[in-house]
Order: structure tokens, then C-alpha cells, then sequence
């Protein structure tokens, strides 16, 4: 299948003018479209990802929801929505060791001066191309003074008991899609994802 419309999504999407940004973008519909389609040929196809290969920093550049959030949206989210230019989020994938298939991940997101950073540990199963995650550290930073940072609900002791969890009682992503400058993902509750490379490094 042609990704030709996911490179169309990253190259205009470099720009940054918020007027040419929409009016270039493909719709959400058709996006949603070739989503759907990448999703089934991945499992037939069953590509075979590594930790190594979502190493780094993506912007998060689309999303439909949950299949329970849609249902409240209503028409505001529809089908999928993009995330509008002033909101910045972005998450980061982090490993000492990628053939352990143990890591970090980082997930901000920025308004303006305001910026929210969850951090915790993450654990990849190659076999079935899922990602499981949990947040276990909060950061919160206006300007470049941190305002509050610390574990939270139990943080530190949920990061040393994550790597023995069952995937049924962690969050989790299933990858389908990974190219060079796009990645996207079904979550546990079943909304899609997508995103778009970052060359810098995210630090928390």
C-alpha cells in the first residue's frame, strides 16, 4: 500500500504557516482511511518491529479517540481530529539497552509557557508489536521554572513492580505503521494514533 499520504501529512506539516498547514492537509476521513488500511495489511503482512526502531522523539500529529471518548465527543471529534499547531505533544522513547526491550518513555505536552511531562518505564513485546507504558513521574514547568515535580500515585513503587505486570493490567500501544518519519499505533482503548518524527532529544 502507498504511504504516499503519510509522507503528505509530515511534509506539510514542516510547515509553518497554520493557514497553508490546513489547507494542504489531507482530510481527516481519507487519513482515517489509509489508517484503517495500514492496520489490516500489518496483520497480515505481521512486520516485525524492535525497540530500537521507536527510539527517539514523535509528535503526536492525529488522533480518533477511544471508542468511549467518541461517543461523548460527539461531532467535535468525529471520525479523527488533528492536534492544532499551538499544542505541542510529543513523546520519547528511551533505552540504555534496546535488545532488553526495557525502557523510558517521556510524554509532554506544552501550551504556550505551560508544559506537562509524564515520565515512566516501558516494556516492548516484539511478537505482537505492542508497547506497554505506565507514567509513574509528573513535571510540571511554566517558562523554564519547574513548578512541581515528584512520583505520583505511588510512582516508584509502580515502576519497580512494572516489568513483572500482566499486559492486561497495563496501558499499552499496538503498533501497525512505522516509517522513517511517521509512527502509528491502536491504544488499549481502541483509539488510533498518529505521529511524526522529531529530531531533537525530549528532556525531562
Amino acid at each position: 500500500m502507498s504511504e504516499e499520504i503519510f509522507e503528505q501529512v509530515f511534509r506539510v506539516k514542516q510547515d509553518k504557516k497554520e493557514q497553508s498547514i490546513q489547507d494542504k492537509l489531507p482530510k481527516s476521513e481519507e487519513l482515517i482511511n489509509y489508517l484503517l488500511k495500514s492496520e489490516k495489511s500489518s496483520k497480515v503482512q505481521k512486520q516485525n518491529y524492535s525497540l530500537a526502531d521507536l527510539l527517539g522523539t514523535w509528535n503526536l500529529c492525529f488522533i480518533t479517540g477511544t471508542k468511549k471518548s467518541r461517543e461523548k465527543a460527539g461531532i467535535i471529534l468525529g471520525a479523527g481530529k488533528y492536534i492544532p499547531s499551538l499544542i505541542k505533544i510529543k513523546i520519547t522513547y528511551q533505552s540504555d539497552n534496546p535488545s532488553s526491550n526495557l525502557g523510558q518513555v517521556i510524554n509532554s505536552v506544552k501550551i504556550f509557557f505551560l508544559k506537562l511531562s509524564l515520565r515512566g518505564p516501558i516494556k516492548f513485546i516484539p511478537q505482537t508489536r505492542i508497547l506497554a507504558f505506565d507514567f509513574t513521574y509528573l513535571k510540571l514547568t511554566i517558562w523554564n521554572w519547574d513548578l512541581y515535580q515528584s512520583y505520583w500515585q505511588n510512582g516508584l513503587s509502580r515502576e519497580m513492580e512494572f516489568p513483572d505486570k500482566k499486559l492486561k493490567d497495563q496501558a499499552f500501544f499496538k503498533y501497525f505503521l512505522l516509517a522513517d518519519n511517521f509512527l502509528a499505533a491502536r491504544g488499549k482503548g481502541g483509539g488510533i494514533a498518529l505521529w511524526l518524527r522529531e529530531n531533537s532529544t525530549l528532556i525531562l
